[in-house]
């Protein structure tokens, strides 16, 4: 099981640099260049929520469930 984040496309998309996020959310450049290559364990609800109105968008758009074991699951007939 794997949880990708997106938020560098999600950053694309908007044209929206970390130190414009980083200034609107208020979380520091080291801390959100870490979220967007992915080099974090948790992130608390209120940044993700911080992060989805400045970005205006959903959870959803960030964070990807990759399901690994999805291949090892027996097809039913």
């Amino acid at each position: 099981m794997s949880i990708i984040l997106r938020l560098d496309r999600v950053m694309a998309d908007r044209k929206m640099s970390l130190n414009e996020l980083s200034e609107r959310v208020g979380v520091s450049n080291v801390n959100l260049s870490k979220l967007k290559t992915g080099k974090v364990s948790a992130i608390r609800f209120s940044t993700l929520g911080a992060i989805c109105k400045a970005l205006n968008c959903q959870p959803g758009d960030i964070l990807e469930f990759i399901d690994d074991d999805a291949e090892n699951i027996p097809v039913q007939q």
